[in-house]
């Protein structure tokens, strides 16, 4: 009995003690959201460049002799004809005269061959001598005749090349290093040119695309043929070498036949106004392409997760709870996605701590300060 009543003590006890608090839930998670906007971008992608002359001419003698004078300096412009270089001439001056000579005598003999058909032509009529000595006579003037013309045609290249004597520019532009000073022995056969002229009052700038880059740049441009693409192109910028963008825009107008079996690449140029002279053969730079991209949606690469090969971002859905969802991506533009698919107008996801999310995982949406679309650049 005493120990059915100990129990019945124990039990009543235990009964009447406290019973513990239940374990609440945590609350959710707070993250930065942000609503999807679909907008156009712009984008630039930069690619190294060097900068040549439209008309660079190695200045070369066509002719070999002592250089007597140098015209011009190194650096100077000159105009389209103006004298640069004058080889010593009296080589040349003596073979014109030579040549000049060998006319005269050649007229001369000529005029002896036509007196001796005009002599024998009426005494081959009365019978007086054979007509094989007038034929003879002839064939004797006609040979004259063509050595006149060798005799004329000796002095015209000796006219040649006594001009030649005188080096002219054969555009107008700027000179570049002297090679040769005065009193230097020059030969058309030399390995070095006399000097460079430069033909700058507008540039040609040259660049490369990669396959990849080419084949974007030719489906994202409106036009059927790639000529109708090159007329519709927007200006490109020079970006020089201190990072200052040269003020006056170029356009592409001409892009290579073929890829570069060794680089994988295609050669592209533009072509830039250089009326003040400040870009020259040589310079080295950046072409600035832009890009349009319409209706894409600008996500940080820090909002998206990669798996597999795809990429997602986590949309917050009914009652706050978030899900993977896979997206497209057109581009990439610094530290953002350009976004064509996956995601739509005014849904919301998550910019930052989604690495430990999952498909339905409640969370505390904080709106994040909205941003103007960017104009970025690669």
């Amino acid at each position: 009995m005493k120990s059915l009543a100990l129990i019945l003590t124990l039990a009543v006890l235990y009964g009447c003690s406290p019973k513990p608090a239940q374990q609440q839930a945590p609350a959710p998670q707070a993250l930065p959201v942000s609503e999807v906007h679909i907008d156009t971008a712009t984008t630039y992608q930069e690619y190294p460049a060097s900068v040549e002359g439209a008309i660079n001419v190695e200045i070369r003698p066509q002719v070999s002799g002592t250089l007597d004078r140098v015209y011009a300096d190194e650096g100077a412009y000159v105009a389209k004809g103006q004298p640069l270089f004058k080889i010593n001439e009296n080589p040349y001056r003596q073979a014109l005269n030579n040549a000049k000579a060998s006319l005269h005598a050649a007229q001369g003999a000529l005029s002896n061959a036509k007196l001796e058909v005009e002599k024998l032509t009426p005494l081959v009529q009365n019978k007086v001598v054979s007509e094989y000595q007038l034929k003879a006579a002839k064939a004797a003037q006609e040979i004259a005749q063509g050595n006149i013309e060798q005799a004329q045609a000796m002095v015209g290249t000796a006219q040649i090349n006594l001009g030649y004597t005188i080096i002219k520019a054969p555009v107008s532009g700027y000179i570049g290093r002297l090679l040769k000073k005065q009193g230097s022995l020059v030969s058309p056969t030399d390995a070095e040119a006399l000097t460079q002229l430069s033909d700058v009052h507008e540039v040609h700038v040259y660049f490369s695309l990669g396959e990849n880059d080419f084949i974007n740049f030719k489906a994202q441009n409106a036009g059927g043929t790639l000529q109708d693409k090159i007329k519709h192109l927007a200006p490109v910028s020079l970006i020089l070498s201190d990072q200052s963008a040269y003020t006056v825009p170029g356009h592409i107008d001409m892009i290579d036949g073929q890829f570069d079996k060794t680089t994988g690449a295609i050669t592209v140029r533009a072509t830039f106004p250089n009326a003040n002279g400040l870009l020259r053969s040589g310079n080295t730079g950046k072409v600035r392409l832009s890009m349009l991209h319409s209706n894409v949606a600008i996500i940080p690469q820090d909002a998206t997760i990669e798996m597999q090969d795809k990429v997602f971002v986590y949309a917050v859905g009914d009652s706050n709870k978030v899900a993977k969802q896979p997206i497209t991506i057109a581009g990439k533009s610094g530290t953002n996605y350009l976004v064509n698919g996956g995601v739509k107008a005014g849904q919301q996801i998550v910019l930052s701590g989604i690495d430990h999310l999952q498909d339905g995982m409640k969370i505390s949406p904080q709106k994040a300060p909205e941003k103007e679309p960017a104009i970025v650049k690669n």
